[in-house]
């Protein structure tokens, strides 16, 4: 029985690609198409190898005090990096604030969250409205129910993005892992050098993913890869802690990112402001792996401010080396 609600599901989504022409994932070189229009590629990028390059590991981080400050004040020399307890040679280092901005804002649409699915998309266009600078930020709308959904492509036109938030409409189950892994992959992930922009996620959702096809861990295995962080705002307001909490923690603290728990609708947009004040407070460090592992496995970063034991550093807790065949 398992395995034939699982064919008809994938024939389901295999259809729902097809029929709308946002749905994820999509050729990364392609423009939105016009609604009806079909899109005959749309499963070509499923199975298309994603390369990246960790001979050099890019580390976004925030420092704030022991009161939750920002410190801003810091210099290269400040820090220390030690992947699986070794000490790294820091090669570069900057106060990340002019880097441009790719950010994703995903939208859990699913009929779990339809009662304060208007007042989420109100404070997330005023996010975008503080946090992208014209000419040079980018942002992507996805929203998610039981299937993963563009609902406008990388932007800078803040018009536009408003438009597309306020079109959406809630109703279905949720697919989170899979707009996760697909965002990343088919967007995030295509400007490249990745070392270039600032990649950012703001999920929306309860957590409660129920019909993705890929698991946790491949979603936050691609986001690592495409040096994305990740920031949850958790829907729930039932001030019960859920597995769909623990998922978005999870997501959140993997990634360098913060998971927000407002208890009541109102609170959404502070979360919102608290992550804008973030994405301008950033450092960015570059190292390279010594000893440079070929293997795929994962290597955890530890990053640390030397000798300030009041300060703390949040950033990704490892990479993904890269898989090479023997010769």
């Amino acid at each position: 029985m398992a395995m034939q609600l699982r064919s008809v599901f994938s024939a389901i989504l295999f259809l729902a690609l097809m029929a709308v022409p946002a749905a994820l994932p999509l050729p990364a070189q392609e423009a939105p198409r016009p609604n009806g229009a079909q899109t005959p590629a749309a499963q070509e990028t499923l199975d298309t190898p994603f390369t990246y390059d960790v001979t050099r590991v890019n580390v976004l981080f925030t420092v704030t005090d022991k009161h939750g400050r920002f410190v801003t004040d810091l210099v290269q020399n400040d820090f220390q990096v030690l992947e699986n307890k070794k000490p790294q040679n820091i090669l570069e280092f900057t106060a990340e604030s002019d880097l441009p901005l790719r950010i994703a804002i995903l939208v859990d649409t699913s009929n779990s969250i339809r009662e304060r699915f208007r007042f989420e998309q109100e404070a997330a266009i005023q996010f975008l409205s503080k946090a992208l600078r014209p000419g040079q930020d980018h942002a992507i709308i996805v929203g998610f129910d039981s299937v993963p959904q563009i609902q406008t492509e990388l932007t800078g036109d803040l018009e536009v993005l408003s438009k597309s938030l306020r079109d959406m409409r809630p109703g279905g189950g949720t697919s989170l892992y899979d707009a996760i892994f697909y965002t990343c992959r088919d967007r995030l992930g295509k400007d490249q050098p990745l070392y270039k922009f600032r990649h950012a996620m703001v999920i929306l959702s309860d957590g409660d993913d129920t019909q993705s096809l890929k698991t946790r861990d491949q979603a936050l295995e691609i986001a690592q890869k495409t040096d994305v962080v990740i920031y949850t705002i958790s829907t729930n307001i039932s001030r019960m802690t859920t597995p769909g909490d623990k998922v978005l923690k999870y997501f959140a603290e993997e990634t360098g990112g913060l998971s927000f728990f407002p208890f009541k609708v109102e609170d959404l947009e502070q979360s919102f402001e608290n992550i804008a004040n973030e994405l301008r407070h950033q450092y960015n460090i570059y190292y390279r792996p010594e000893p440079l592992r070929t293997d795929g496995s994962y290597q955890s970063i530890d990053l640390r401010v030397k000798g300030r034991k009041n300060m703390l550093v949040r950033a990704r807790k490892g990479y993904y080396a890269p898989r090479m065949a023997a010769k």
